[in-house]
């Protein structure tokens, strides 16, 4: 790690004023890491302003996943300001519509798959040369066992995570001599906001299929995320942690 005794190692998370994106962050910060917490919205400054005053070090930046200049604009200040990251934890994402595949506007398939998919390839594809330079890193991708299952009447939302399961497959792989790991976590069904917009239905569907007979908590999504980002995860990359409760199968 570049980082001395006297810099905390610097970690960057997206989507860091959802759900999973929140515990992740206080998560690391209580690990004593530096934190840039990035979001579209305003209120990612109001997380870091939390963190702050529970005496953890972190700054709030704006910018949309989908927007390739701004990604990387971000990015490069992250970059010039704070120095390398020693971990990036894409962890933001969007519910798709719940509807059959037919009946999925193609508009609607659009908007989940650049949120969910691009967004992840064009933070990735931004953060991983600070990462290669220094010769330290951890990348962890936020994925879903939709992804590797395929929710009924959810095929936007399952295809984007199966999409960034791969994603994070093919990088552990094309990293994997260089310092830099990166993994996948595949939660069950987490109690965030997101559930919000899941039908009764669907979150019966998937409740039902887990053998602990409950859901996750966003808490133990950010303790599996912490370690990953951690130095002493050594000898995993490509690789999908799942959080199902027992319902994982493969």
């Amino acid at each position: 790690m570049s980082a001395s005794a006297a810099t905390p190692p610097l970690a960057v998370v997206t989507g860091a004023a959802g759900g999973v994106g929140r515990a992740v962050a206080r998560r690391l910060a209580a690990a004593g890491m530096r934190l840039i917490l990035c979001d579209r919205g305003d209120n990612v400054h109001d997380m870091a302003r939390e963190l702050a005053a529970d005496g953890g070090a972190a700054r709030g930046v704006r910018f949309d996943v989908r927007d390739e200049e701004a990604v990387e604009a971000a990015i490069a200040d992250i970059g010039r300001r704070e120095g390398p990251p020693a971990a990036v934890v894409v962890a933001h994402g969007i519910p798709g519509p719940t509807a059959s595949v037919w009946e999925c506007e193609p508009d609607h398939w659009r908007q989940v798959m650049d949120v969910n998919l691009t967004g992840a390839y064009l933070v990735c594809r931004s953060v991983l040369p600070l990462m290669l330079e220094q010769g330290y890193g951890r990348v962890v991708l936020i994925a879903s066992m939709a992804g590797k299952e395929g929710n009924p009447y959810d095929s936007a939302y399952s295809a984007s995570k199966a999409g960034v399961i791969c994603l994070a497959k093919s990088l552990g792989r094309e990293t994997a001599t260089s310092g830099v790991l990166v993994n996948a976590v595949a939660p069950g069904v987490v109690d965030t906001p997101m559930l919000e917009h899941a039908s009764e239905e669907l979150l019966e569907y998937m409740t039902s299929r887990i053998p602990m007979g409950r859901i996750a908590r966003p808490e133990e999504v950010a303790a599996t995320v912490a370690w990953l980002c951690s130095p002493d995860c050594t000898f995993s990359t490509g690789a999908v942690f799942d959080l199902s409760g027992g319902r994982a199968t493969y």
